[in-house]
Order: C-alpha cells, then sequence, then structure tokens
C-alpha cells in the first residue's frame, strides 16, 4: 500500500415542506420523516451514458436500503425517488432539474454527475429554489467554491487531490522528471483536472511538452490529436468521458506516434465497457486513477451488496451515489424534517467525528441514533466521507486501474488521502 498525506478545504446547510415532527437544532433529537421525495438526476444519454444507469441503480439501492432499516427500526421514513436524463449536457441538466424540483416537488436532489451539469445546476436552479444536491462524481476543485449556501456536497474527493496523486504515480511509473504531453475536454472537469496535475507534476521537476484542450462535440479532433501526439514524451495524461474518447481515440491511433499504453487517465475514462465500445487498439495499456472504496470498512460488503441485488457490472462511483442517497435519510431523520434547507444543515453531522461510527449494515441502528439526538458517523460504501464546511469529502483513497486484455483491472494498491 503507497501512502499519501495531502491537505483539503474544509458542509453544509441546504427544499420542501417541513414534516410535522419539525426540525433539530444542535444536539437535541430527531423525529421521523414520513415522505422524503429525492430526485435523482444522471446522465441517462450523452458522454456519460455509461455511467447513468448504474448510478440510477445505485440509488434505488440506496433508497431501497434506507426503507428497509427504517421499517425494521420503527422509523417513520421513506424515500420516494424520480428520476431524470441530465443528457451529460448542462442546459439539459438544468431542465431536468427544474422539473424535479417545480413539478416533482422533490425536496433534495442526488446528482448530477459531471462537474459541467453540477456547476450551472447548482448556481440557476437549486440554490435558489433551497433545494440541497449531492454530486456522486462532479469532481471539479471549482465545485468547492461556489456560492451554495452550504447546499452543494459530494461524496468524491475534488480533483485537487486526485491531480496530485495521478501525479505521483505517473512518476513513479516514468520518473518525476520526465516530458509528458497533456489534453482534456474543454470543460470543467477536463480543463480543472489537467490543471492541477500539471502544478503537482512541475512541482516534482516534471515537464509538460504541450497541453491540448479540445471541445469533444467537434466534427473533427484529428487537428487536435496531432498536437498532441507531437514530440515524443515519455507519455501521455488525457482526460475524457467515454463516449467522446470513441472519437478522440481513433483520431490519435491514426497520428501513428501515440501508444495508448503510455496513456494515463483519471476516474472519467475508467469504465467496463470502454474497451468493447471504443476498441482494444485505442485502450489497451491505458491506467489511470480512480477514488477507491477498496479500504473502506463497508466496501466489501456493498460490493456483496451489489451482486446480489442488482446484479450487473459495477460501474465507477456507483458506491458514491448510493452513499448520497443513504446521508439524505440520516440526515433528514436528525433534521426531522423534509426540508431542504434543514437536511443539508445536518449532513456534516452525520458524516463525520464526533460520534459513533455505523456502515450501512448498521443503518437501522444508525436511524434510531439520530431520531434520539445520538451524534453519529457514518462510514460510507465508498469511504469514510466526513464531509468539511465545503460539502467536500475531508478524506478519501484513490487506486489504480489499468486495461488489459480487453478488460477493466482494478490493482489492490491503495493510495489514502488524508484532509486536514
Amino acid at each position: 500500500m503507497a501512502a499519501l498525506a495531502l491537505s483539503t478545504g474544509m458542509i453544509a446547510a441546504g427544499c420542501g415542506d417541513d414534516n410535522e415532527g419539525g426540525s433539530t437544532n444542535g444536539g437535541s433529537a430527531g423525529a421521523d420523516v414520513g415522505e422524503l421525495k429525492v430526485g435523482v438526476l444522471v446522465p441517462l444519454t450523452g458522454d456519460l451514458s455509461p455511467f447513468g444507469g448504474p448510478a440510477s441503480d445505485a440509488a434505488n439501492l440506496g433508497a431501497e436500503t434506507v426503507n428497509q432499516a427504517a421499517k425494521d427500526a420503527g422509523v417513520d421514513i421513506t424515500l420516494a425517488l424520480t428520476t431524470e436524463d441530465s443528457k451529460t449536457d448542462p442546459q439539459g441538466a438544468q431542465e431536468a432539474a427544474t422539473k424535479l424540483v417545480e413539478s416533482d416537488g422533490v425536496s433534495v436532489i442526488a446528482g448530477p454527475m459531471a462537474s459541467s451539469e453540477t456547476i450551472p445546476v447548482a448556481e440557476n436552479v437549486t440554490v435558489d429554489a433551497g433545494v440541497p444536491l449531492i454530486s456522486p462524481s462532479a469532481t471539479s476543485p471549482e465545485v468547492t467554491g461556489l456560492e451554495d449556501n452550504g447546499l452543494v456536497a459530494r461524496t468524491p474527493p475534488s480533483d485537487a487531490l486526485q491531480g496530485k496523486v495521478l501525479a505521483q504515480v505517473l512518476g513513479e511509473a516514468i520518473g518525476a522528471t520526465s516530458t509528458v504531453n497533456t489534453g482534456g475536454r474543454n470543460d470543467a472537469y477536463g480543463t480543472a483536472l489537467v490543471e492541477e496535475f500539471t502544478k503537482a507534476w512541475e512541482a516534482g521537476g516534471g515537464k509538460v511538452g504541450v497541453n491540448v484542450p479540445y471541445n469533444p462535440e467537434a466534427t473533427s479532433l484529428d487537428s487536435e490529436a496531432a498536437k498532441l501526439a507531437a514530440g515524443n514524451p515519455a507519455a501521455w495524461v488525457i482526460i475524457d468521458f467515454p463516449d467522446s474518447w470513441q472519437k478522440m481515440g481513433p483520431a490519435l491511433l491514426r497520428t501513428g506516434k501515440w501508444d495508448p499504453a503510455k496513456t494515463w487517465t483519471a476516474d472519467g475514462l475508467r469504465s467496463n465497457d470502454l474497451p468493447t465500445k471504443a476498441g482494444e487498439k485505442v485502450t489497451e495499456g491505458m491506467q489511470g486513477t480512480v477514488p477507491t472504496s477498496l479500504d473502506a470498512p463497508a466496501g466489501k460488503a456493498f460490493d456483496a451488496l451489489w451482486k446480489a441485488q442488482v446484479k450487473k457490472d459495477r460501474q465507477t462511483y456507483d458506491a458514491q451515489m448510493f452513499d448520497a442517497v443513504v446521508l439524505y435519510g440520516l440526515a433528514a431523520v436528525r433534521a426531522g424534517s423534509t426540508d431542504g434547507t434543514e437536511i443539508a444543515g445536518k449532513l456534516a453531522e452525520v458524516s463525520g467525528a464526533p460520534g459513533t461510527k455505523y456502515t450501512f449494515e448498521q443503518l437501522g441502528d444508525a436511524l434510531k441514533a439520530v431520531k434520539a439526538g445520538e451524534d453519529i458517523d457514518y462510514e460510507g460504501a465508498s469511504g469514510p466521507i466526513d464531509l468539511d464546511a465545503n460539502g467536500d469529502p475531508a478524506s478519501a483513497s484513490y487506486g489504480k486501474w489499468v486495461y488489459q486484455g480487453g478488460k477493466l483491472v482494478d490493482s489492490d494498491e491503495v493510495f489514502p488521502v488524508t484532509g486536514g
């Protein structure tokens, strides 16, 4: 196991109608909630569509887990989910979020997934409406600084951390003073992660030969691919999504100068079916980093639950979506309310210290504890979470993965990241 000690920044605050049980303040007891309407906003179409279906499955699994645990524990809360397609599109995501808030009357939203969706949805829809959102995968550092009245949170760590991890593992593989070429989709995710990697890479003595941002919606990426492939670098760092890689990968291959086995990337290109959809010629040997739950107390238990209940292949960020939904259940009971602002104000309380640690396997006990006013620390299926004042996880772990033999292969090496 490799260790990496890093620092993060510092959630909270967050619409719906008050439940008759009222809200809770400070250390007072929680209360029964009744039905909590949860909007699920995921990309069922568009560049991130390989992630949307599994994320929807994960949200459903989270709701089923909360509802069954509440029933067993005698706590009155039922999560009722409404799912909309964000289309991996900022405008489409805003339209879907507006429907969830204004037509469906949700109190909280789990999603969106892309940073380029999450930021405008928060700025133009949910913050003004007083509806909190928890993204399971929006990792751009720009999310941290949103003026969101404490209504935006996320279960994965910021790419301010992943950029450093990626620089470390690449340096160990090719030498920290090597020259690499960088490129990525020109949006909140790609641009920010390339920037964070570059800062860490150059701080360690490495050099960047050329950086090529590109529009994934362009008709052709041949010109950008030619620039990216030039100069005989020791490696490439390219940040993209699965659907758009089916355009950029072949364009790079046509240059005759690019090698996927010398290409590093991150969570956005980690997908079980990418070698089949894009082809092994543009994926074989490609490797990257991703937030991992391998060392999470409930990581193996969640994997078993997924296989038993969902019975499909897992996908990146399914555990993070599961945790987002579970956190809403715990925070609603802690608040004793379906009001989104009050629920958001309790997310940090139920996700971190102080308090007795509970995983989803002890969720019934956790719900009884929050209703009784006891401090709890939910240990997520994706990791410890521990939401800070900006709605970011204060700690996390990363793993490595590679496409090998046409399949996605995860390493068992874990890089813990400690907050502070």
